[in-house]
């Protein structure tokens, strides 16, 4: 299609950045209407369309409508763990199936469809992390919501989370970088774009930055817990880029 490489890095560049925020959107939608829709089934509003809507982009402004304190007073009521819980499990169910398709998809052969999910992947499990192992504890958000509603323990989320999440990111590390490292071939400026943006988006745009500028103190510094992760990503996932394909 483009027979300048210049031209067609810059298209694929492009064609990357734009489809990123897109599923963005998606991903933004289905979260909250997630919300919404399971308040509306179980009996508690009388529409799925109490969403408020944000900002799209800096993913600022956005809530599912759903007046938990004025529904539900004390611990124990199933249906706000149901109501609060429902996107965590969604984002869960989601990572699986991403996986399993990216794990039969080529990176090399329908690079698109690749990193189409690919980058759906990344940002069902960014919320994942967000919430599990940078506001687990806290009394509101979905984590809150769901211990409340089930009155456990936050450390029985957080302690099943964590076991969810490592499986997840072991399966990225030792499967499916490694595929993006074959189909990217010999372009190293590329595999380090991919891994610098993956961390970024894993610890930092969905999760590490938002509590530092966002949350008041002493909560904002569990954004440094964050950035943390990112550097050690970065030490991690780096020296894979290498400028070499990755035998098959």
């Amino acid at each position: 299609m483009l027979a300048n490489p210049s031209l067609k890095r810059i298209f694929y560049a492009g064609l990357m950045v734009g489809g990123y925020f897109l599923l963005q959107a998606v991903m933004i939608l289905l979260h909250e209407f997630t919300h919404s829709t399971m308040g509306w089934a179980l009996g508690y509003s009388g529409t799925p369309m109490t969403v408020v809507w944000g900002n799209l982009i800096t993913m600022q402004g956005w809530d599912e409508g759903v007046p938990y304190d004025a529904l539900f007073h004390g611990r124990g009521h199933n249906a706000e763990a149901a109501i609060g819980g429902a996107p965590l499990a969604m984002h869960g169910i989601l990572v699986v199936i991403l996986i399993s398709c990216l794990l039969h998809v080529r990176a090399c052969i329908r690079p698109i469809v690749f990193f189409a999910l690919y980058w759906f992947l990344i940002l069902n499990l960014a919320e994942l992390i967000a919430y599990l192992w940078m506001r687990p504890f806290l009394a509101t958000g979905d984590t809150g919501r769901f211990n409340q509603g089930m009155d456990l323990s936050p450390w029985g989320l957080f302690a099943c989370g964590s076991l969810f999440l490592a499986g997840a990111l072991w399966v990225l590390h030792s499967r499916i970088l490694p595929e993006i490292a074959s189909g990217l071939g010999r372009q190293r400026w590329a595999q380090i774009l991919v891994i610098a943006a993956t961390g970024f988006v894993l610890f930092l745009w969905a999760s590490g930055l938002r509590l530092l500028v966002l949350y008041p103190d002493p909560l904002w510094r569990v954004g440094l817990i964050g950035l943390a992760l990112f550097i050690a990503w970065l030490l991690l996932e780096l020296p894979r880029a290498n400028g070499k394909r990755v035998s098959e």
